[in-house]
């Protein structure tokens, strides 16, 4: 689903259009630097920030909108069935990420992000699935993105727990 919706996108963006999904948007386009929109969606490498000490923090969007001089991050989420009240609540993380990791590579976000949801609805007598879309706008926290990157490092720096007999993962690492 994932290559045949940014598919989708990609033949709107080069028709300098939004696709019917966003037409509800006003004053945004589709970001339609296409070889930078490559790397940003390739999972090995994808928006990169380095910091002083050398880690490294990465993420691979779906897609990019622009307004004015700013970009948007717009992600893309299929599932099963209709949205839960706090569905959107399960990405604040990736939706932040993602904007600490464009601002720190000099570009400009806007506060807020999109999750664009395929649900199916019904299925025609051709048996074509047809799916429900719901565009969500959700507010972004950059300081929440640096706190997640902050404590990660503080992780990998510190001392390897010690290993329990009644941890599964401790049993997992012994056998493997």
């Amino acid at each position: 689903m994932d290559k045949i919706l940014k598919e989708h996108f990609d033949k709107f963006m080069k028709k300098k259009q939004l696709p019917p999904e966003l037409c509800e948007l006003k004053g945004i386009e589709l970001f339609d630097d296409e070889e930078k929109l490559k790397i940003w969606r390739s999972n090995f490498l994808g928006i990169q920030y380095k910091d002083d000490e050398g880690n490294i923090l990465r993420g691979a969007v779906d897609n990019i909108l622009k307004k004015n001089e700013k970009l948007i991050v717009l992600d893309y989420k299929t599932r099963g069935f209709a949205l839960k009240e706090d569905t959107k609540d399960h990405y604040q993380d990736q939706m932040d990420i993602y904007n600490f990791l464009l601002r720190k590579n000099n570009f400009k976000t806007e506060d807020y992000a999109y999750l664009l949801f395929y649900h199916p609805n019904s299925v025609d007598d051709e048996g074509k699935v047809i799916f429900n879309k719901d565009l969500v706008k959700m507010q972004v926290n950059i300081k929440n993105a640096e706190k997640i990157f902050k404590d990660a490092i503080k992780v990998l720096n510190g001392k390897k727990p010690k290993s329990s007999e009644n941890c599964e993962y401790c049993k997992w690492c012994k056998e493997n």
